[in-house]
C-alpha cells in the first residue's frame, strides 16, 4: 500500500470518529448538564481518578523498589482479559479489576520509559501526579455543580494550572532555562490530554439521553488514551536532556 493511500484511510478514520450527532454549539452551551447525564460524568471522572491514582501509585511502587517486571505485565494483561468477559452487571468486579490493572500497567510502563528513553523515574511519576489531581479536581467540581461552564471550561483552566504547580514543584531542583522550555511543552501536552476529557465529556452526556452509560467501559475508553501522552511527553522531555548535554 502506498503512503498517500495510507494517509487517506488515517484522515478518513479521523474525520469518520469526529462525526457524531452532536453539534460544536452543543459543547459550547454553557446549560446545566441533565440529571441522568450528571450522574453518568460523576460516576466516570470518579472512576478515572481511582484508575489514574492506581496508574501512579503502581509508576511509584517501581520507583522505590522496581515492582515492575514479566510478572506485572501478565497481571496487567490477566487482569484486562477478565475484565472484558466479565458480565457488566458484576460492576464491583469490573471496577476492582480495572483498577488491578491500572496499577500493574503503571509499574511496568515505567519499563518502557525506562529502557526507550533512558529517562530518570522520578520524572515519570511527576509527570503521573499533575494529571491525576487534574481529574480529581474536575470530579469535585463535578460533585457540586451541574452547569456545563463549570465542568468544562471553568476546570479545565484549574487542571491546566493544577497540573503546570505540581510539576513544577516536584522538579524544582532540576529548574533552569531548558527545564522551563520542555517542562511548558509537557504541560501543553497534558492540557490536551484534558481538553480531550472535556470533549469525550459531551460524547457522554449525548449519549446519556438513549440509556444508562457504562461508566467502566467509557473510563477505559479515556484511560487508555494516557500511555500515548506519557509517551509522547517523555520524548519531549528526552530531548530536552539530549540538547542540554549538547549545549554542556
Amino acid at each position: 500500500m502506498k503512503f498517500s493511500e495510507m494517509k487517506l484511510q488515517a484522515t478518513n478514520a479521523v474525520r469518520a470518529y469526529f462525526i457524531r450527532n452532536w453539534t460544536r454549539e452543543d459543547l459550547m452551551n454553557s446549560g446545566e448538564i441533565p440529571e441522568n447525564a450528571h450522574t453518568s460524568l460523576k460516576k466516570v471522572y470518579l472512576t478515572l481518578f481511582f484508575a489514574m491514582w492506581s496508574y501512579t501509585f503502581g509508576s511509584f511502587l517501581h520507583l522505590i523498589w522496581e515492582v515492575g517486571g514479566r510478572c506485572t505485565v501478565i497481571s496487567s494483561v490477566a487482569s484486562l482479559l477478565c475484565l472484558y468477559f466479565t458480565s457488566p452487571l458484576r460492576v464491583r468486579t469490573r471496577v476492582s479489576l480495572l483498577m488491578c490493572a491500572a496499577c500493574n500497567l503503571g509499574a511496568s510502563f515505567d519499563l518502557f520509559t525506562k529502557y526507550l528513553f533512558e529517562m530518570n523515574q522520578y520524572l515519570v511519576v511527576s509527570l503521573l501526579v499533575g494529571p491525576t489531581a487534574a481529574i480529581g479536581a474536575v470530579w469535585l467540581e463535578a460533585l457540586f455543580s451541574r452547569e456545563r461552564s463549570d465542568v468544562y471550561l471553568g476546570c479545565l483552566t484549574y487542571s491546566w494550572a493544577l497540573m503546570f504547580s505540581t510539576f513544577v514543584a516536584s522538579t524544582s531542583d532540576l529548574i533552569d532555562s531548558y527545564a522551563a522550555h520542555w517542562m511548558l511543552k509537557v504541560c501543553i501536552v497534558f492540557a490536551l490530554f484534558m481538553g480531550y476529557l472535556v470533549v469525550y465529556s459531551q460524547e457522554i452526556v449525548y449519549d446519556a439521553h438513549f440509556g444508562e452509560i457504562n461508566f467502566v467501559n467509557r473510563t477505559l475508553t479515556i484511560f487508555f488514551h494516557l500511555p500515548g501522552i506519557v509517551v509522547h511527553a517523555a520524548r519531549l522531555c528526552l530531548g530536552a536532556e539530549i540538547e542540554q548535554h549538547r549545549q554542556n
